[in-house]
C-alpha cells in the first residue's frame, strides 16, 4: 500500500500549491467520486459536525455496506466490518490516519485494541470493493481513511468546545494554528470522559473512562529547492486512556430486570492504554503534471486490559458469568475466587512509503511502494482475588509477569502498486495491480520461562499475492453514471494460522449513480466470493484463553447484497431541509462444512449464515436549517442477526433482536463565533442488546443528553 493522492496540472508556485486535505485524501480533487468505479463515500467536516459524534460507529451507520458491533457504548474500541468481512476489532478492514496504517500491528496482530480518537478527526473516507484495492494489507472488505486536523490556511485560527451530559459525560476540544508564507503550525487537544451508564452491583466503582489526545503539527514550504515547490510536515501525537471496561455481560434474567447493571466480580476490570505517533510527510511538485509524496511513520502502543478471566474456576463462557450472577443475588454463602488476567501487550509499527503521481496525455498514473515492520510483545500474568461476602475484593495471589502468555509476533512486509486511470470522453477506465509480500514470525517462550532466558519456539510463515483490479465508469448522460468493477482481495495470515493460508476473494460490483437537480442517488449490487475466509480468536468474541491468538480458516464463503443511497435537499420559506437515506441488504453463507474453536463459528455446515450480519439496515436523517439555527433527527434501523453461525430460525439464546433508534441534535448561533447545542442520543430511551459475548448479553447505551458550547475564530 502506498499513499494514494492525486495532484495534476498544478502550477509550482506556492500560492497554487494543493492544500493539506487534498494531499492526504485518498480521493483528491483530481479523482471526482463519480469517476471512481467503486463504492466511495466522503464525510467532510461539516457533515461530521451535524451530530458531533465522538463514536465513529454512529457515524459509519450512514454508509451502506458497513456493519458495526457496539460494545462499550462510547466507541472506545470500534468493531467495524464491510460487506460481511466481520466486525471484531475492525480486524478485517484497513484503517488509516492521514494515509498511514493506524492499527498498532496491522500484519502481526490485526485485532489490536486501538483506534484513533474519532472526535478530533476532520474528514472520513470510506472505500469498499475495487475502490480500496490500493490500500492494504486487507482490501477485501474495504478501507477507512481518517484525516486528522489540518493546519489552518489562515494566519491564525482556533476553536474551543465544551460539552457536559448525563452519566458524567464531559468533553473538551480545542485547537489553534495558522500559516505564514513558508511555515505553519497546529496544536490540538481533545479530552473526554464519562462515569459510564452501568452500575456495578454493591460497589462504589463506576464503569466510566477518560481519554486524552494531543496532536501537534509543523509545516515548512518553499519553492527554492531545485526550482520545485516542496513541503515537509512533522506530526506528533500522544494519547492515553483509562476505562473500567469488562467483557462480562448479563444473564437473560438480569438483562430483562436490570439491563444497566454489572456484576461485582467485574469491579476491578480496567484497561489502560498509551499511544505515541511520529510521522513526517514530504511533498514535492516536480512539474505541472507530476508529484511525489513520501511518509515516514512510527507508532508505539501499549495497553493492559486487566479483567476477570475465571470466576469460581470457570471461564466466562463456561459458567463463570452465571456464578457471578448467583453471588450478586445472594445465592452463594462463601467468598468466590476470581482470576484477573493482565492482558499486557506492547506494539510497534513503523515504515516508509512513497507515491509517484503523473499524467501522460489521457492517462493518470500512480506508482507506490511501502516497506513496513510491526510487532506485538505479549507478556501477561494472572492475579487471584477473593470476592468477599461484602462484595469487596482481596488479592490472594499475585501473578508473575510472563507466566500466562509470553511471546513476540512480528511481520515484515513489502507493498507495491500501479494504477492507470484512462479518461476518454465520458468513459473512465481504471486498471490496477497491487503486490503484497509478507513474512510473519512468532517467538514463544512459553509460560515456564518468564525471564526469556532460553531459546524460544519459533514459527514462520510467508505469504505473497498479486492482486489485479479492473473497473470503469461511463456517463450515459449528464445525470446518470454506470459503474462496474472486479478485483482480487487479500488478507495475510496471522502468526496463529497453522496452515499459513491467506484470505483471498474475488469481489464484484455493478451500480448506477444519478444526479437530478437536488436529488442524488446511488445503487450498487456487490458480490464477494471468498476462497478462504479468516476468523481470529479473541477474548472479545468469547474464545477460551488457550485459543486466543489462533486464526481459523473457513474456506469458501459468499456474501452478496444491495447498497442504496439517496440525498435530497430543498428550501422552503428560507429554511433548508436536507434529507439523506441509506439502506443495505445482505446475505451470507458458508459454502463448506468445518469445525473451529471460534465461539461465533463453532461447528459449521454448508449453508450456514455468518454471525452478526443483519439482513436489513436502514438509516434516515432529516434536517431543518434556518439562518442561525438547525435541527437534525436521525432514524436508524438494524435488523435482527445471530450471534453464532447457523441457518433458519435463530435460537432465542443466539438472537440479537432488531432495533430502531433515534438521535437528535439542535444548534443555535448566539453570534458568528459563539454557538450552543443540545444532543440526545437514543432519544426514545430504547433498551437493546448489542452482542452475546461469552454467552452473556451486552446492552447498548441508554438515552443520553448532552449540552455544548463552541467558540471559533
Amino acid at each position: 500500500m502506498s499513499l494514494v493522492v492525486s495532484f495534476s496540472h498544478m502550477a509550482m508556485a506556492e500560492e497554487n500549491s494543493p492544500n493539506s486535505i487534498e494531499r492526504l485524501t485518498i480521493v483528491g480533487k483530481h479523482n471526482d467520486i463519480n469517476t471512481i468505479p467503486g463504492s466511495v463515500q466522503v464525510l467532510a467536516e461539516k457533515e461530521l459536525a451535524t451530530f458531533d459524534y465522538t463514536d465513529i460507529m454512529r457515524v459509519l451507520t450512514s454508509v451502506p455496506g458497513v456493519y458495526v458491533l457496539e460494545e462499550d457504548g462510547y466507541g472506545l474500541r470500534p468493531n467495524i466490518g464491510m460487506r460481511g468481512s466481520g466486525q471484531n476489532r475492525s480486524e478485517k478492514i484497513t484503517v488509516l490516519e492521514d494515509n498511514v496504517l493506524a492499527a498498532p500491528a496491522p500484519y502481526s496482530a490485526p485485532s489490536a485494541y486501538y483506534f484513533p480518537t474519532f472526535g478530533r478527526i476532520q474528514q472520513v473516507e470510506v472505500h469498499k470493493g475495487a475502490s480500496s484495492v490500493l490500500y492494504g494489507p486487507r482490501n477485501i472488505g474495504g478501507a477507512i481513511n481518517l484525516l486528522s486536523r489540518q493546519i489552518p490556511e489562515e494566519d491564525l485560527a482556533g476553536f474551543f468546545q465544551a460539552n457536559m451530559g448525563q452519566d458524567g459525560f464531559a468533553k473538551l476540544h480545542t485547537y489553534v494554528g495558522g500559516k505564514g508564507d513558508n511555515i505553519g503550525g497546529l496544536i490540538e487537544v481533545f479530552s473526554y470522559q464519562a462515569d459510564g451508564f452501568k452500575n456495578i452491583n454493591q460497589t462504589e466503582t463506576d464503569s466510566g473512562f477518560n481519554k486524552n489526545d494531543v496532536l501537534m503539527k509543523t509545516m515548512f514550504s518553499s519553492d527554492a529547492f531545485f526550482g520545485t515547490y516542496q513541503e515537509i510536515e512533522f506530526k506528533l501525537k500522544y494519547s492515553d486512556e483509562k476505562a473500567n471496561e469488562t467483557y462480562m455481560g448479563l444473564t437473560n434474567d438480569d438483562y430483562q430486570k436490570s439491563p444497566y447493571s454489572r456484576y461485582a466480580a467485574s469491579q476491578k476490570d480496567n484497561i489502560e492504554t498509551e499511544h505515541f505517533q511520529f510521522q513526517v510527510n514530504h511533498f514535492v511538485q516536480l512539474n505541472s503534471f507530476s508529484s511525489i509524496v513520501t511518509s515516514l511513520y512510527f507508532n508505539d502502543f501499549n495497553r493492559n486490559w486487566y479483567k476477570a478471566s475465571k470466576i469460581g474456576g470457570k471461564g466466562l463462557s463456561d459458567g463463570g458469568i452465571e456464578l457471578a450472577a448467583m453471588f450478586d443475588h445472594g445465592l452463594l454463602d462463601e467468598p468466590l475466587n476470581v482470576d484477573l488476567k493482565a492482558n499486557n501487550r506492547s506494539y510497534i509499527s513503523k515504515g516508509l512509503q512513497s507515491h509517484f503521481d503523473f499524467d501522460i496525455e489521457d492517462h493518470n498514473l500512480k506508482l507506490g511502494i511501502r516497506v513496513h515492520y510491526d510487532e506485538m510483545d505479549r507478556y501477561q500474568w494472572i492475579d487471584s482475588y477473593s470476592l468477599n461476602t461484602d462484595s469487596s475484593m482481596t488479592l490472594t495471589s499475585a501473578g508473575v509477569a510472563g507466566t500466562d502468555s509470553n511471546r513476540i509476533d512480528s511481520a515484515e512486509a513489502l507493498s507495491l502498486f500501479l494504477l492507470d486511470e484512462y479518461q476518454h470522453d465520458d468513459l473512465n477506465i481504471r486498471l490496477g495491480f497491487r503486490f503484497e509480500d509478507v513474512d510473519i514470525k512468532r517467538k514463544d517462550w512459553g509460560k515456564a520461562d518468564p525471564s526469556r532466558n532460553y531459546l524460544p519456539k519459533e514459527t514462520n510463515n510467508s505469504s505473497s499475492a498479486f492482486l489485479p483490479s479492473l473497473g470503469f465508469t461511463y456517463a450515459m448522460t449528464d445525470n446518470f453514471v454506470v459503474l462496474a468493477n472486479v478485483n482480487k482481495g487479500f488478507s495475510p495470515p496471522a502468526p496463529g494460522n497453522e496452515s499459513s493460508e491467506a484470505e483471498k476473494s474475488t469481489n464484484y460490483e455493478i451500480g448506477l449513480r444519478s444526479s437530478l437537480g437536488s436529488v442524488n442517488s446511488e445503487a450498487i449490487v456487490f458480490y464477494s466470493d471468498y476462497k478462504n475466509m479468516h476468523g481470529n480468536c479473541t477474548v472479545s468474541q468469547g474464545c477460551s484463553d488457550d485459543n486466543v491468538g489462533d486464526q481459523y480458516n473457513a474456506g469458501k464463503v459468499q456474501v452478496e447484497g444491495v447498497e442504496l443511497k439517496l440525498g435530497y435537499d430543498f428550501t422552503a420559506s428560507n429554511i433548508r431541509f436536507p434529507i439523506n437515506a441509506s439502506y443495505t441488504y445482505s446475505k451470507s453463507r458458508f459454502k463448506n462444512s468445518f469445525e473451529s474453536k471460534l465461539d461465533t463459528w463453532g461447528e459449521v455446515y454448508s449453508g450456514f449464515e455468518l454471525p452478526y450480519i443483519p439482513e436489513n439496515q436502514l438509516q434516515l436523517s432529516l434536517g431543518a436549517h434556518g439562518e442561525s439555527w438547525e435541527g437534525n433527527l436521525l432514524f436508524r434501523y438494524v435488523g435482527k442477526s445471530r450471534s453464532s453461525a447457523g441457518k433458519g430460525q435463530i435460537p432465542v439464546d443466539q438472537l440479537i433482536e432488531a432495533r430502531t433508534l433515534l438521535d437528535f441534535r439542535a444548534i443555535y448561533e448566539l453570534s458568528h463565533k459563539h454557538t450552543m447545542s443540545i444532543s440526545v442520543d437514543n432519544l426514545l430511551g430504547k433498551k437493546y442488546m448489542v452482542s452475546r459475548a461469552h454467552g452473556s448479553i451486552m446492552v447498548g447505551k441508554p438515552r443520553s443528553l448532552i449540552l455544548g458550547y463552541e467558540y471559533s475564530f
